[in-house]
């Protein structure tokens, strides 16, 4: 597998803005995410635990998918297992500058963790560096399914994919039951969630709603929908405590923005946004 990333992490970046027809490859099977995130990076539990021992739990956030046939919280039925609302967790994509296939700058949600200036991410070489992201776009491949680069090539040309054999060895490939507690996860209280699942229908999650699903995530049994409650309590308050460059530098992107899609300052301006603010530096193409 070969894949040419310069100037496109199409795979990090809601693109769609830039497209004449955008795909929405994401809500097309029988449970709709209650989100409107693209190409969500679901976690594992080790890289959820893994962020948080960092201190970069204000980096995560939720995805619950709405089930006529589950769970109802705040007029909202979800998809559940045993009755429990169930969820992923991944990472956030905050408005940022950002100019993919040589774009203007554009105002685009974009990982929070990628560079705006060299569209690298910052984590790559770190421990935190989700197995998901590693992997991509190896478990497409495998499974005969259209990657990101094929869909950016459709639509901006280029050679994205320029060897499309999948590896041989895939990390985190986590398909059916062997998911339950390891990448797919349950809500131990339903009730704790009246007021949260309102506010992820409308896009308004607070820290402290991101914070409950990500200690639910880490205290999961592999296997299983048991969520250890001691540990879930201790991993709320780490999860709470959480005040990285990513959360600060989001707040700040937030309130930058225009509306998405429309033209963006340079994307430089990262510089003084997160890397002031301690953000990992990346290395740049010629590197």
């Amino acid at each position: 597998m070969e894949v040419n990333c310069e100037g496109c992490a199409g795979c990090c970046i809601d693109w769609r803005a830039l497209a004449p027809d955008p795909s929405d490859h994401e809500r097309r099977g029988p449970r709709e995410p209650l989100d409107d995130a693209y190409n969500f990076v679901p976690l594992t539990r080790g890289d959820a635990r893994d962020f948080l021992d960092a201190g970069l739990a204000d980096a995560l956030t939720p995805r619950l998918w709405r089930d006529e046939s589950g769970v109802e919280t705040d007029g909202v039925s979800l998809a559940a297992i045993d009755g429990r609302p169930a969820f992923f967790v991944g990472l956030r994509k905050p408005p940022k500058p950002v100019g993919p296939f040589d774009a203007d700058p554009t105002w685009l949600p974009t990982c929070a963790f990628l560079d705006p200036t060299t569209l690298q991410c910052r984590i790559h070489d770190e421990e935190t560096y989700p197995d998901e992201c590693a992997d991509y776009p190896g478990h497409n491949l495998v499974l005969g399914q259209e990657t990101e680069c094929e869909r950016v090539e459709a639509v901006f040309g280029d050679d994205r994919l320029p060897d499309g054999d999948p590896p041989e060895d895939l990390d985190g490939f986590l398909l059916g039951p062997q998911a339950l507690g390891e990448k797919v996860f349950v809500f131990p209280d339903p009730e704790r969630l009246t007021g949260v699942v309102a506010r992820a229908a409308a896009d308004e999650l607070t820290d402290e709603d991101r914070a409950l699903f990500v200690a639910a995530a880490v205290a999961s049994a592999p296997g299983t929908t048991t969520v250890n409650r001691d540990r879930f309590e201790s991993a709320l308050s780490e999860a709470r405590a959480a005040d990285s460059w990513v959360g600060r530098a989001i707040a700040e992107w937030e309130e930058r923005a225009a509306e998405v899609g429309s033209p963006a300052p340079d994307p430089a301006v990262a510089r003084r946004v997160e890397d002031e603010r301690g953000a990992p530096e990346t290395p740049g193409w010629d590197a």
